[in-house]
């Protein structure tokens, strides 16, 4: 792991996000205020995915609801059952955290940054030789407290490395404007 402001350059092998042509041998970390704003970007949209997938659910359980494939046990409509159930309420949250963490996975796994990270010209990189694995990810995303890792980049002011940057071997970088280009991945 870089111990210094700079980050080594990163690993460029076509299997993990990580791959790219810098045009320098060395990046700069990313500091809190830029992780910051990026993640109130990324927030917006994960908001807007998990409005998406809750909707598509609770129409999926409406209609089942209306046409009998679940007892709607003494209930005279579908939404007072749906409120009033603990299993319903359950399969509707959990269905949307798998979608909204669904984004920051599929996106970090493609191309080593999500929207608001794009935005804001940041982009995810190994400090180690391993692939980036949908594990290693997953662990990343866990380890972020949802975003309260990021914290702990006010207080490494030498590395500039988040709790989840640490727990998965990652590291946060800024890049260029051509950097930032998706042809120059």
């Amino acid at each position: 792991m870089a111990k210094s402001k700079k980050a080594k350059k990163p690993n460029t092998s076509a299997s993990t996000p990580s791959a790219t042509s810098m045009s320098s041998p060395e990046q700069q970390r990313a500091g809190f205020f830029r992780r910051l704003a990026a993640m109130i970007y990324d927030t917006l949209v994960a908001t807007a995915v998990g409005m998406c997938a809750a909707m598509a659910m609770i129409v999926f359980m409406v209609v089942s609801l209306k046409n009998g494939l679940f007892d709607m046990q003494g209930y005279a409509e579908p939404n007072e059952f749906i409120q009033n159930s603990a299993l319903f309420t359950t399969i509707i949250q959990v269905w949307v955290g798998v979608w909204v963490a669904g984004f920051f996975l599929w996106f970090w796994k493609r191309g080593g940054q999500t929207l608001g990270m794009r935005a804001w010209r940041l982009r995810i990189f190994s400090t180690t030789e391993a692939p980036m694995t949908w594990s290693r990810l997953l662990l990343r995303l866990v380890t972020s407290l949802g975003g309260l890792g990021t914290l702990l980049v006010l207080f490494d002011v030498k590395n500039k490395l988040a709790l989840q940057d640490r727990v998965a071997k990652t590291e946060v970088v800024k890049l260029t404007k051509n950097q930032n280009d998706h042809k120059s991945w």
